[in-house]
């Protein structure tokens, strides 16, 4: 490489320099707390683990954007992770190995061999919750509520969500005999709504008429809650687990909605985000001048069964990455004290106390007389008859 473009990152490699990072800083601190005041308790997994735990049961979509390397002690395969939510779920069913619910929280950078849309970052912050060991509604409605919760924390005004179910297009799947390859096929023409390549499908590959009605009709049952009642007519004669996964909407919405009215919730039946991954009621946030989710979530139960211990499992994380490009807010900091070089104890004592009182003192260096411009210093320690006081900088 040139000595000139040494400096380059790689495609989708980001820096964060100081007003970036105190933004994301700010962001982390805010929602952690956040968690924490919900009963979560705080874990940091490791950056890298062996790839026969962190792909455990994440699916091929997590497999796929991680980077490999080979541990130099063990000569075993290691990955460097893409996601939390499996090093959480080892944790919960290995480490911990608490009875009944168990709340763990996060914060961390994730490394994506790819970016997931054309502009994101390939290293993320990440913040998020895992709800392990409760298998009914109300875990998936506390998660979905404590997101909305974290958005409004983050200085998002209103919050737009989208959910869906995938025991909806799972269960059509079954009763429709699909093959693997057939059902990753329809997967991904649902994910385009490519409504007239779907009818193309369908015709192709499903007999049954009442089958192929519900199918085709899988995009359309988007927009608010009104769908679910119209999901019910269309269904008629459809497997229960369709009506349980409506069932388990409607009651998300009777609760989630009045709680979070200036929340927009937008339900669509054809939404199967981390289909691979979840297995019940999946969802997206989003905010307007990202084109991507901020934050992805969802029920992935049985995902500690490769640790010995299944476990019902719900949750989310949060992208402060992207969220700190579109919000202005940010904690405001005291501007910082100036300190002339002196080898006075005196002065040393002063210097400690200001510290301890939560100021940000910047003391001279090779007889620097006054601060500089990035150092933001709007005082001055100075010595008055042999006292140290604190003046303001007249400029």
């Amino acid at each position: 490489m040139n000595k000139v473009d040494r400096w380059l990152l790689p495609d989708g490699v980001e820096e964060m320099l100081p007003v970036g990072a105190k933004k994301v800083e700010c962001l982390r601190r805010r929602l952690v707390d956040g968690f924490k005041s919900w009963g979560y308790d705080y874990v940091i997994p490791p950056m890298v683990e062996f790839t026969d735990s962190l792909l455990t049961g994440s699916g091929s979509d997590i497999a796929l954007l991680t980077f490999k390397i080979t541990d130099q002690l063990s000569g075993k395969t290691m990955g460097i992770r893409a996601d939390i939510t499996p090093q959480t779920a080892r944790m919960d069913a290995h480490s911990l190995k608490r009875e009944g619910v168990s709340r763990l929280c996060y914060a961390g950078h994730v490394i994506h061999t790819r970016p997931k849309a054309p502009l994101s970052s390939r290293t993320p912050i990440w913040a998020g919750v895992e709800l392990f060991g409760e298998a009914g509604i109300d875990a998936d409605i506390e998660v979905i509520c404590l997101l909305l919760e974290s958005l409004a924390s983050a200085g998002l005004e209103k919050q737009y969500i989208d959910i869906g179910h995938v025991g909806v297009f799972r269960a059509i799947a079954e009763v429709a005999g699909l093959s693997e390859e057939q059902e990753n096929s329809l997967f991904t023409l649902l994910q385009a709504k490519a409504t007239t390549d779907i009818k193309l499908w369908v015709a192709e590959n499903v007999v049954d008429e009442h089958v192929q009605n519900w199918i085709m009709a899988l995009p359309k049952l988007s927009g608010s809650v009104s769908v679910l009642a119209k999901a019910r007519d269309i269904f008629v004669n459809a497997p229960g687990e369709v009506f349980a996964a409506l069932d388990e909407l409607e009651a998300l919405a009777n609760i989630a909605q009045p709680r979070y009215p200036q929340a927009q919730f937008h339900f669509d039946l054809s939404e199967l985000r981390g289909y691979h991954y979840h297995t019940g009621i999946v969802f997206g946030a989003f905010t307007p001048g990202l084109g991507e989710a901020i934050a992805n979530g969802g029920r992935y139960d049985h995902i500690g069964e490769a640790f010995g211990r299944p476990r019902p499992a719900t949750g989310f994380n949060v992208d402060l990455t992207a969220i700190s490009k579109v919000i202005n807010t940010s904690e405001a900091e005291k501007l910082a004290i100036f300190v002339p070089a002196s080898e006075r104890a005196e002065q040393w004592t002063a210097i400690c106390e200001l510290r301890a009182q939560g100021e940000r003192v910047v003391m001279a260096l090779s007889g620097q007389q006054k601060p500089l411009a990035h150092q933001a210093c709007d005082r001055v320690l100075v010595d008055v008859q042999g006292v140290f006081k604190v003046q303001i900088i007249n400029n």
